[in-house]
């Protein structure tokens, strides 16, 4: 391991994201939310960390890292961003306790939308910026962030892509890597920003709909009112967000060939059109389900319907009816929702639609090989055939993403935990969704939840946002062997 290397990078990029905490500072200051002081300190130690462990480190700044080092980056950096992002929670005494500030801080920035904030209009501005900062970060990546600003990685920068954003859609858009990192970047912040204009029109106030298009874009669901976009009672509000939550679970590749015109790209994505057809599938099956069982209008339903598939779906979690009321296919099929979420390069969690739709395929092409047994079959994806080690990974990430699940929900329900609120909150922070069911419902959070469950379901939250194998591979013995 290249360990100079690997402290460097993450010292690195530690020092970025204290950049970031300066942002609120100023919401701090025009508002007079009185978090000045926890804020500038929460900066000062980030900073001054980052800083020395960058300095100590520098003499293997210009060591190209190995693929494996890329796997130690990626995770320690999130591992230390979720530390340092904890500070201004625990400095302005948001929360009292390591576990809930470095919770909330980890649900921030692998965009899981989790909180175990009970009163989050209560809260000082300043710290809510940061709150809702920290999924915008994340939405995109933070290493992926760091690559677009650093271009000293050399030949380790496609290391990080590739530990950071799955390797089936590892596609230089340019030729050199950094132009890719910040062509996505653009396009990122550009959305942004059209939301936020377009939540300030719907009469949210400027600091309101900046922070809500921080977490639509990210798909991550942190709201700055206690009943989350519930709050604003508006069928405007709701069609935005549900808009762009929508794009915000597409492949961000398309955008970039969208941007240069090449429109074409949409059509003969696979996964897109499979993507369309899931939603528009679950928004019809939702809203006959809950029309005339709480909402008289078909309209009304369709309304409540579309936002929350859109939601759930691409991982925001954003909640604007306690769908723990709905009838119980409703329920059922959110839960299944979480389990797709967005197309793979996306902002979005979950198992990823592509894997989803080969998974499907594969299926179909053993069902056709029992009846056809001498016919020769391959898979595709849009024009091109798919390797076996392709659907390998896709099998190994499913089996793994079960393991996982089935082993947390067990040390869930060994805490006292019920059965239903164990499974689905793992499910949930698996999928980096936020709400689940039972007592982390729409309408509850996951404040009364034990500390070791809060530390399984961070540890969760990890891996669902690095892919399951980034996390699970330095567990194996073999991985530290040179």
């Amino acid at each position: 391991m290249n360990w100079l290397s690997i402290f460097n990078l993450t010292g690195f990029i530690v020092l970025i994201v204290s950049l970031f905490m300066l942002l609120p500072v100023g919401i701090s200051i025009i508002y007079g939310s009185g978090d000045i002081i926890p804020l500038l300190l929460s900066f000062g130690i980030s900073f001054a960390s980052g800083g020395l462990i960058f300095a100590l480190t520098k003499r293997g700044l210009r060591r190209d890292i190995r693929h494996r080092d890329g796997f130690v980056v990626v995770t320690l950096s999130w591992l230390s961003v979720a530390f340092f992002g904890a500070l201004p929670f625990l400095f302005s005494d948001t929360f009292t306790s390591l576990t809930d500030a470095y919770f909330e801080s980890m649900a921030g920035f692998t965009t899981t939308g989790s909180s175990v904030l009970t009163d989050i209009e209560g809260t000082p501005r300043g710290i809510l910026f940061w709150r809702s900062l920290t999924q915008w970060l994340g939405g995109m990546g933070i290493v992926l962030f760091s690559i677009a600003v650093l271009p000293l990685l050399g030949g380790g920068g496609m290391q990080l892509f590739k530990a950071e954003v799955p390797e089936i859609t590892v596609d230089k858009l340019r030729p050199r890597l950094i132009d890719t990192a910040k062509a996505l970047w653009y396009i990122y912040t550009s959305l942004t920003v059209m939301a936020a204009v377009l939540y300030y029109a719907g009469g949210m106030e400027i600091y309101d709909a900046v922070s809500h298009a921080f977490t639509t874009l990210a798909t991550g669901g942190f709201s700055t009112r206690n009943t989350s976009l519930a709050y604003f009672q508006s069928p405007f509000i709701d069609m935005v967000a549900s808009v762009f939550m929508f794009l915000a679970g597409v492949n961000y590749t398309l955008y970039f060939y969208a941007f240069r015109g090449d429109l074409s790209r949409f059509g003969s994505s696979d996964e897109f059109r499979f993507y369309v057809r899931v939603t528009l599938a679950a928004v019809l099956l939702i809203s006959l389900s809950i029309w005339r069982t709480g909402y008289e209008s078909i309209f009304e339903a369709v309304r409540y319907g579309l936002f929350q598939v859109t939601s759930i779906m691409t991982t925001t979690g954003y909640a604007t009816a306690d769908y723990e009321k709905w009838p119980y296919f409703s329920q059922m099929l959110l839960v299944v929702l979480m389990f797709f979420g967005g197309m793979i390069g996306s902002t979005g969690g979950g198992m990823k639609q592509v894997r989803i739709l080969l998974m499907f395929r594969q299926a179909y092409r053993e069902l056709y090989q029992l009846i056809h047994p001498r016919a020769v079959t391959t898979l595709k994806l849009d024009t091109r055939h798919l390797p076996k080690e392709v659907l390998g990974s896709i099998w190994g990430f499913v089996f793994l993403f079960i393991i996982i699940w089935v082993f947390s929900t067990l040390i869930l329900s060994a805490q006292g935990i019920d059965i239903i609120t164990a499974s689905t909150t793992v499910i949930s922070a698996l999928c980096n969704v936020g709400p689940a069911l039972g007592t982390a419902g729409p309408a509850e959070n996951y404040a009364s939840l034990p500390s070791l469950a809060k530390w399984v379901l961070t540890i969760c939250m990890l891996t669902g946002r690095l892919e399951v194998y980034t996390v699970i591979i330095l567990f194996i013995p073999r991985f530290w062997r040179s």
